[in-house]
């Protein structure tokens, strides 16, 4: 299955959470819409000017090579970071062999970021979506 380029690149919110698109890079959601201004300015403030990180990164490369050393990692876990991933897993059915399938999760950052390059790489982890708290998000004082 091919992905498109937009397929995981949107916004959406609940009462509780706000989802990104891990195809989005950081210039990208600095300049949309919807994205509230909340975010913007920490992503502006604390992830991109005290990181160094390029605006054209995207948060799926970024999230991919994130450790827990770095400032942008205790930023995004100020703001109750989870991670949505696809990632391969073994499944035996009653009968017949055993088949290897993308099943998706959805990952606290820390435990996320405790896992190295080599861990994802064997498990084959693609990155779908980060969401953010809102509840973080509001009592986040930039």
């Amino acid at each position: 299955m091919e992905y498109q380029e937009n397929d995981f690149k949107y916004y959406m919110q609940d009462v509780s959470n706000l989802y990104l698109g891990a195809c989005f890079q950081y210039r990208e959601l600095m300049e949309h819409e919807m994205v509230p201004f909340k975010l913007k300015s920490i992503i502006e403030h604390y992830i991109m000017k005290d990181t160094q990180i390029d605006s054209s990164t995207s948060l799926e490369s970024h999230f991919y090579y994130i450790t827990p050393d770095m400032f942008s990692y205790k930023t995004w876990q100020q703001l109750k970071a989870k991670v949505k991933v696809c990632l391969l897993v073994s499944k035996k059915p009653l009968f017949g062999k055993e088949k290897v399938v993308y099943q998706s999760r959805v990952i606290p950052l820390d435990k996320f970021a405790q896992m190295n390059l080599a861990q994802k790489k064997k498990q084959g982890i693609k990155i779908q979506e980060i969401s953010v708290s809102k509840l973080a998000l509001m009592s986040f004082s930039v």
